[in-house]
């Protein structure tokens, strides 16, 4: 430690690395004279501020107070210099003390006669005064003293925390490597966590171990001192504690713990593959109050995606290994956490921490900015991106040179300037209803027949079956063009397009991969919810867009109702029931494929599959066998269907009188069936209509992406003639 300033009377000390953060921290604690060194900073301030700076700091190992230091000349002088100082003011004969002596030199090369000269200096000037001498307690001590030796000169402080300041006391279990409390702030800091929490972002850490990160994250946005549940100081026991000012401290604290936690409305998720850890985690958010705010799950790398908010930051401190072959063995899973930031992590800022920088490259991303720190003895850096396209993306961006609008078609120049247009019309509507996937075009221009859907940052374009008059080769050529006007447009989005050819099914068909080519899977947000999507390997994304408004419908009439969502596909309509508050919900689908992506969009929403079950089965039999009634029946057959899974053929404009007769049957009093298809020359059935109350709804249920094509679905309200309103 550098030969401290005169009139500064206190010591910080900290991990290597951290120095320029602490200093700022402890300025903002109210330290003047503010004086950076390795490992330490120096500040003067009252006794206020050091109390202060024991209870909020969020990165100091201890707080000292300098009692002496002066030049060693021989090791004599240790002894002597020691005894010089007024011990008796600050400690009594009855109590205990430990001395830790750091630093070696040539005079004294051995810490442990160094701590005992100084502890020989104390306790012979206390028995001079009082006749009687404090004892040594290693491990427990009344009093803690530090005496550091460097570069030929000594430092003597009293210990004000007693144990480092990092062990804040909520942590009852651990991993087998967890993170220091204080370094965990100081990446979070480093990261910029609290200025994206005022925003209202989301933390989320997807291998949290034992919660460090998530809990020091969750203290700073709450405003919850990190020293709280400290239960001893260093200066407990000191003669010279003011008890009455800390109690004011104290209470200072816990007010503004509770103000925080008040005012706390942000998302902090933690999630780890190993459940023993969880249980430790679990326990440790709920010692510091964290535990309504802070949502836990046991999940693997490739099953957990970002929260609904709009920014937030993903940090984590994945293993990074020390054997030889750890590189090898710990090489997909820093892949794996590329590929899950490219693709459901734009807009948001991502941190890594690891003391490998190797493994870091594996994940295919371009840090915005590196810090250095240890983490104990082995060095680290934070890495921290604040874009999240790979390298090679980056690279093949400044490579390409996209043909500018004067060299397409004037084909692709009219579709380009319909989807600036739509664009322009849709922005405002998209950004105040928080929409990310929304459709761009449908046939606006009958001759050019696509539909383009966007999904955050990705495109998917739908070629619908070409008008009779319109030949397969001039067809060809249209469909190019509109490649080009995609093309064009999309250059400023960071995923990619995705192209499909849509013809009408037949049988089993529906269901099987599109393509043989490798999965690819994005994630996207709708409202509350989250869901998963693939736009390479089916016709059918995962979520009907065109079904958006519907999904809201049938969550707000299930508010702490139950739901029976037939021919469920991806469940998404029970998903957001579910996050509504509906008591129950039963989705019931005869395709496996449906019901397993069904079940990954309930893990990525937390639902509780003991209250929202998912059934395979076939509706049409099921509804024969089942005796149970519900509140809400959410009706979406196909139009037509004549699987093997199925005991009969289904065709909508035929069958629906029954199959809506039969599922009334299964309706409570004073409950709603929404009843929905997508059979453009639908027409309601007259007895239908006569047996129960019939509004068509249609109209209600178009937002402004779909509002040119009316067609699009069908939905009727129908409920019991005696039970409407």
């Amino acid at each position: 430690m550098n030969q401290p300033a005169k009139d500064r009377n206190w010591i910080a000390t900290c991990p290597k690395g951290l120095e320029l953060l602490l200093a700022e921290e402890l300025t903002s604690l109210g330290a003047l004279d503010v004086k950076e060194t390795i490992a330490a900073v120096y500040f003067n301030g009252s006794m206020e501020i050091a109390y202060r700076c024991c209870l909020w700091s969020r990165l100091a190992n201890r707080i000292l107070k300098l009692l002496h230091h002066f030049v060693l000349n021989n090791t004599e002088d240790l002894y002597e210099q020691t005894s010089e100082i007024n011990w008796e003011s600050h400690l009594s004969s009855g109590q205990t003390i430990a001395i830790d002596f750091i630093g070696t030199s040539r005079l004294i090369d051995n810490t442990m006669y160094g701590s005992q000269k100084v502890k020989d200096a104390i306790v012979d000037r206390i028995r001079r005064v009082e006749s009687e001498r404090p004892s040594v307690d290693s491990k427990n001590p009344d009093i803690r003293i530090q005496a550091r030796q460097h570069k030929g000169r000594v430092t003597i402080a009293l210990d004000m925390a007693g144990e480092s300041l990092h062990r804040r006391g909520y942590r009852t279990g651990q991993g087998s490597a967890p993170l220091k409390e204080n370094l965990a702030a100081a990446l979070l800091l480093r990261a910029n966590w609290p200025d994206v929490a005022s925003r209202g972002g989301a933390l989320l850490d997807p291998m949290c171990g034992s919660g460090t990160l998530i809990i020091e994250g969750g203290m700073i946005a709450a405003d919850i001192a990190p020293g709280m549940l400290r239960e001893r100081y260093g200066f407990t026991h000191w003669l010279q504690h003011d008890a009455e000012l800390w109690q004011r401290l104290i209470i200072e604290a816990q007010q503004r713990k509770m103000d925080g936690l008040a005012k706390l409305d942000i998302d902090i998720r933690g999630y780890d593959t190993n459940p023993r850890v969880l249980e430790y985690t679990t326990r440790n958010i709920e010692n510091v109050g964290l535990d309504e705010h802070v949502r836990l799950a046991h999940k693997p790398m490739d099953q957990f995606g970002r929260s609904t908010a709009e920014v937030g930051l993903l940090i984590t401190n994945p293993p990074y290994g020390e054997r030889l072959g750890d590189f090898q063995e710990l090489t997909p899973l820093y892949k794996k956490l590329g590929v899950v930031l490219q693709k459901n992590f734009s807009g948001w800022k991502a941190a890594v921490f690891t003391g490998n920088i190797d493994l870091a490259r594996e994940m295919d991303l371009s840090p915005s900015k590196q810090y250095r720190f240890y983490n104990g003895t082995i060095p680290c850096k934070l890495l921290v991106f604040d874009d999240m396209t790979s390298k090679s993306e980056q690279i093949a961006v400044r490579l390409s040179k996209p043909a500018p609008p004067s060299e397409l078609s004037d084909g692709s120049k009219m579709i380009l300037n319909r989807l600036i247009k739509n664009y322009r019309r849709l922005e405002r509507w998209r950004k105040s209803a928080c929409i990310s996937c929304y459709r761009l075009y449908d046939a606006d221009i009958p001759e050019y027949a696509a539909a383009i859907d966007v999904y955050g940052q990705s495109f998917y374009v739908q070629e619908y079956a070409p008008p009779s008059s319109v030949t397969e080769k001039v067809a060809r050529v249209r469909f190019n063009e509109i490649k080009e006007a995609v093309k064009q447009f999309s250059s400023g989005y960071r995923g990619k397009v995705y192209y499909s050819e849509r013809r009408r099914q037949q049988g089993d068909s529906q269901y099987e991969r599109a393509s043989d080519s490798k999965s690819e899977v994005l994630e996207v947000i709708e409202g509350k919810a989250r869901f998963e999507i693939n736009l390479s390997d089916y016709l059918d994304t995962g979520l009907f867009l065109d079904h958006r408004p519907v999904r809201s419908m049938v969550a707000e009439l299930s508010k702490g109702k139950r739901l029976l969502n037939l021919f469920c596909y991806t469940a998404t309509v029970s998903v957001h029931a579910a996050l509504n508050g509906a008591a129950s919900s039963l989705s019931i689908d005869m395709s496996n494929t449906y019901i397993d992506w069904a079940r990954r969009n309930f893990n990525l929403n937390n639902i509780d599959e003991r209250n929202h079950q998912l059934l395979r089965a076939d509706c049409l039999k099921w509804l024969q066998t089942i005796t149970d009634d519900y509140d809400v029946i959410f009706l979406d057959p196909p139009t037509f269907s004549n699987s093997k899974k199925m005991e009969s053929t289904l065709d909508i404009q035929r069958d629906h009188g029954d199959l809506i007769r039969v599922c009334m049957a299964k309706l409570a009093p004073q409950g709603k069936l929404i009843f929905s298809n997508n059979f453009r020359r639908f027409k309601m059935d007259d007895l239908t209509q006569r047996q129960f109350t019939c509004l068509n709804i249609t109209s209600q249920t178009l937002d402004m992406d779909f509002e040119r094509n009316p067609r699009i679905h069908n939905v009727w309200l129908i409920t019991r003639r005696d039970s409407f309103g």
